[in-house]
């Protein structure tokens, strides 16, 4: 018979139960306990594995989204400064045309202006020529109308003058 001693080396009878308890939990745990959690831990990871992938994809995805922006945003750019350019273009030729019509216009005013001038120019030449026609008329009148001597035609060569300086 075994003496019950304080010494925790020696088996006795209760650690000999806690061992086939232990046992038993162990295997009741790795029965049914353990497969239970080990298919949770696969289909949670699992979960994690597809939700990378899905992530990766995602990503993958976004660059190709990001590069076609990017294409799209270039394309953009180009187009809106070939629009410029055109505008450009289209301004500067609008401009040299409406220079072209300004010339043309100023052309035609200064060559109206010098018929008018020219036109000007020849009624005052015969204004003039008709007052002196009517002048050398009057004058002629004076003259064969009295008998004259040299101071006396002088006379009335300065009242005519002077009469016609006071009709301007």
């Amino acid at each position: 018979m075994l003496v019950a001693t304080n010494n925790f080396l020696v088996p006795n009878a209760t650690l000999i139960v806690e061992i086939i308890d232990f046992g038993v939990i162990l295997f009741v745990l790795s029965k049914w306990v353990f497969p239970f959690i080990t298919r949770a831990m696969e289909k949670r990871q699992e979960q994690i594995r597809s939700s990378l992938e899905a992530a990766e994809q995602a990503r993958a995805e976004a660059a190709q989204v990001a590069a076609q922006h990017e294409t799209v945003l270039d394309q953009a750019r180009a187009d809106a400064r070939a629009i410029v350019a055109r505008a450009n273009r289209a301004g500067e030729q609008i401009k040299a045309e409406a220079q072209a019509r300004g010339q043309q216009e100023y052309e035609r005013i200064v060559a109206s202006a010098d018929t008018e001038i020219a036109m000007a120019r020849q009624r005052a030449t015969d204004e003039l020529t008709r007052q002196f026609a009517d002048l050398v008329m009057s004058a002629a009148e004076r003259v064969v109308g009295e008998e004259l001597d040299r101071r006396r035609h002088e006379a009335l060569i300065d009242d005519v003058i002077r009469s016609v300086g006071t009709r301007t």
